[in-house]
């Protein structure tokens, strides 16, 4: 209990409640400045195993995908929705104000999961967490929609998690996926459904605004 009294005091400590850019309808602990937070989190790191905090900035896909979903509410409305690689939570958070019956977030970064708790509470939401790596095991059928953003910047996860994502839409889910351009977005087994430019920072991106995809993963 108190490593993760301790995170959570970390989180606190280290961001500051903003609302995304895209998605001002919540307000979400997030760093307002990069260096310190990242500086920080790697201190820790050889204290008590800390991975990067990924989970406090919001990241061009997850944004798009919120936005999307609350703008679509019959998405998800009434339906279990799973937040892939939930990282801030900012999806999960919209799925379930456009009213799902369940939304579960799922991340392997314990830090990851405390944000999201942090963040649901703040904005009077219950958001169920999962702290698996759901890769390793088969489709949940009690699962309805699956949402993942900014899951292809890397050449490895982007092939397991594509072809994990294609397989859960094989069996009829709905899976989004929200992408900002990454290299290794797949060029097949896509169609598109919705684009925004989204602002964000130079310090996390290669300009200033990210046009961003929504897509729907095909079977």
């Amino acid at each position: 209990m108190k490593l993760t009294a301790d995170r959570t005091e970390f989180i606190r400590a280290n961001t500051a409640l903003e609302a995304p850019s895209m998605v001002p309808e919540f307000k979400l602990h997030l760093a307002t400045e990069i260096t310190p937070i990242w500086q920080a989190t790697e201190a820790m790191l050889e204290q008590a195993g800390i991975d990067p905090p990924y989970w406090a900035f919001c990241w061009p896909g997850g944004q798009a995908l919120a936005r999307h979903v609350l703008d679509n509410p019959a998405l998800v409305a009434g339906k279990t929705v799973l937040d892939f690689a939930a990282g801030s939570g900012v999806t999960s958070l919209a799925a379930m104000r456009a009213g799902a019956r369940r939304v579960i977030a799922n991340d392997i970064d314990a830090m990851a999961l405390l944000a999201v708790g942090l963040n649901a509470a703040s904005n009077n939401l219950t958001i169920d967490v999962d702290q698996r790596d759901l890769l390793a095991l088969p489709p949940d059928p009690a699962v309805d929609v699956i949402l993942a953003g900014d899951v292809c910047y890397e050449k490895p996860m982007a092939a397991a998690v594509f072809a994990w994502l294609r397989k859960n839409a094989a069996l009829g889910k709905t899976v989004l996926l929200g992408d900002p351009g990454r290299s290794y977005l797949p060029v097949q087994g896509l169609a598109q459904l919705a684009r925004y430019d989204i602002p964000t920072s130079l310090q996390l991106e290669n300009r200033g605004m990210k046009e961003t995809v929504v897509w729907r993963v095909l079977g």
